[in-house]
């Protein structure tokens, strides 16, 4: 019996130690065209907390992309959108395994900046972004894809 839950608790551990993480880099897919936006850089910062940069534009066909964050509010009134830092503050959920709150999200394309969740998927390789005004069932997700 005590060989057996010792066994059960490096199993849970190396579980534990391989849960999803959300740094890196991220294709993200609009949720209305189905098309790739741009690639996202998130990091974590030395207050735990996660930012995510775009660091590629991602044209679509038959449109140009903007190049300047449009009807942003200051400080990122006319900033570039590469390299514009588009979220921020978000933090790993302590009571549910691969899930983010407290984030802040700017859209560049309409300057509305947003409360944010996030979740990343058993496998690592998706990440379910949630932009939302007041509460959550008032918001949007999209579907980001690890590329690296």
């Amino acid at each position: 019996m005590k060989n057996w839950t010792l066994g059960l608790v490096c199993l849970m551990s190396c579980a534990m130690s391989h849960a999803a993480d959300v740094t890196g880099i991220w294709r993200t897919i609009d949720d209305r065209t189905g098309f790739s936006k741009a690639l996202v850089e998130i990091k974590k910062q030395p207050d735990g907390s996660y930012t995510g940069t775009i660091i590629k534009i991602i044209p679509r066909p038959n449109y140009t992309p903007k190049e300047l964050c449009q009807h942003c509010p200051a400080p990122y009134t006319d900033k570039p959108i590469l390299g514009l830092t588009v979220l921020w503050g978000l933090k790993a959920d302590p009571n549910r395994p691969n899930q983010y709150t407290g984030a802040q999200v700017l859209d560049p394309l309409s300057g509305k900046i947003y409360k944010g969740k996030a979740k990343v998927n058993a496998d690592n390789r998706q990440l379910t972004m949630r932009g939302y005004v007041g509460i959550s069932a008032l918001g949007r997700s999209q579907t980001w894809i690890r590329e690296h």
